[in-house]
């Protein structure tokens, strides 16, 4: 099968520059200026933009056990329906991935309902790094500790069993920080004052600048006493930016850094008209968090972009606060969100890209994907920076039938999405046929 498409802007490397494109089979075998190979489809890319697909480090599409929120197959739709078209889910679904079992049942899963190509966490706990030692990292992409609060057994607070898992794995180890004492103490002083029902306005007071500052920079502290190499994910306080470095390339680096598409568009104004749509562990913060986020952001302190994807029933996210839960859809907006920034002028393209392709791909040691490259595998977006919409209900296709950004307009769109070579996105039209792969993962030094 052989695809071409001519006459297109490619972003890629920290260039825009125009080519035709020839994809066979699953790989793109020819960057060139004018090729006239014979293909079985042609696609004329005139004054559109080509993108390396977005690779979302950070998912929670809820297989096995929370389904009714949303499942890989839903979710990864959305995803390439979004120029999502390699996922990294997280390991505290029903039952959590915390033996090497669990584990395999998730890729099995995903071997039958991805859309788009996938790797899972192995989650760690307080008491099964024999399990996480046994993690082969050539098919998984690292190991994820949750040092806040979390679903079920996957808070990891035992300082002895911490320094062991930083010790003795050679895998990347994300986590999610967020100090669980300082939330406690603070939730028991709202709930002493409003109950159960805690107005959502105060959810970053709750879980609190000082709550993430506590639990990232012990994190780091860590990873700089064992040389682990670890990634924080959802960053949200200005106070955390000083933790990280831009001073050496990202391949060097042993200590990166994430922030989520939320923490780049909401703040805590915003929780008088979205309420518990936009209450996300960790809180939006505040503008000045916002702005410290985007100024890490453009100066590489912060080296990738993701979207913490979580979906919930919108009948779960109307309950009072304390039985509210956090997190919201978001893989099919994330690239046309920030596509909507370069519009206003916030973010070059091809930072955009560095950020949401080539990092994941960089960070991860992801096997060729994440750059428009002769020889590597063919996820691709086509983009048209022309078409104005707006995101409602009847375009969203996420499972749980709601998104915190309905009602916002966008000045972009994904026209064409390409998983593995196979167009599986075209204008609103998504294959039948399911062309995700398991994600491989390159050998760490």
């Amino acid at each position: 099968m052989k695809v071409l498409i001519k006459n297109v802007n490619i972003v890629n490397e920290g260039k825009v520059f125009e080519s035709d494109i020839l994809i066979e089979n699953d790989l793109i075998s020819r960057i060139a200026a004018d090729i006239s190979e014979e293909a079985d489809q042609v696609i004329d890319g005139s004054g559109k933009y080509l993108l390396p697909g977005v690779i979302d480090d950070q998912v929670h599409f809820r297989d096995p056990g929370l389904t009714h929120k949303g499942d890989i197959e839903s979710e990864s739709r959305a995803a390439i329906a979004g120029g999502v078209t390699s996922f990294i889910d997280q390991p505290n679904t029903v039952p959590n991935a915390v033996t090497q079992e669990l584990l395999a049942d998730k890729y099995e899963i995903a071997s039958q309902k991805a859309y788009a190509n996938y790797g899972f966490m192995m989650g760690g706990t307080n008491d099964n790094l024999e399990e996480v030692l046994k993690t082969n990292p050539r098919n998984v992409p690292g190991i994820k500790l949750f040092l806040g609060s979390s679903t079920g057994n996957m808070l990891v607070d035992n300082p002895e069993t911490l320094e062991n898992i930083f010790s003795n794995t050679q895998m990347l180890i994300a986590v999610h920080c967020e100090d669980e004492a300082t939330i406690r103490a603070n939730t028991q002083k709202y709930m002493d004052e409003y109950g159960e029902d805690i107005p959502v306005k105060f959810h970053h007071l709750i879980r609190s600048e000082e709550a993430c500052y506590i639990s990232s920079s012990k994190a780091i502290e860590l990873a700089k006493k064992t040389g682990a190499k670890l990634h924080v994910f959802h960053l949200s306080t200005a106070k955390e930016m000083e933790l990280f470095r831009n001073d050496i390339p990202l391949k060097d680096k042993k200590i990166t850094a994430e922030v989520c598409v939320h923490h780049l568009t909401f703040t805590n104004e915003d929780y008088e008209t979205k309420g518990g749509l936009i209450k996300w562990n960790p809180a939006v913060k505040t503008q000045k968090d916002k702005d410290a986020l985007w100024e890490a952001l453009l100066d590489d302190r912060i080296d990738v972009i993701a979207t913490d994807h979580a979906p919930h029933t919108a009948e779960e996210k109307n309950n009072v606060y304390t039985k509210c839960p956090s997190g919201a859809p978001l893989v099919q907006h994330s690239l046309v969100v920030m596509l909507e920034n370069y519009k206003n002028g916030k973010i070059s393209l091809e930072k955009i890209v560095e950020k949401m392709s080539h990092n994941p791909a960089i960070l991860f040691k992801v096997e060729k994907r994440g750059f428009v490259r002769e020889g590597y595998k063919a996820d691709l977006v086509l983009v048209d920076l022309n078409e104005n919409w707006t995101v409602s209900k009847d375009n969203l296709l996420y499972k749980c039938g709601w998104s915190p950004l309905e009602g916002m307009n966008f000045h972009s769109k994904v026209t064409h999405t390409f998983v593995n070579g196979h167009l599986v996105y075209d204008n609103g039209i998504i294959a039948e046929e399911k062309f995700g792969e398991r994600l491989l993962f390159e050998a760490r030094d």
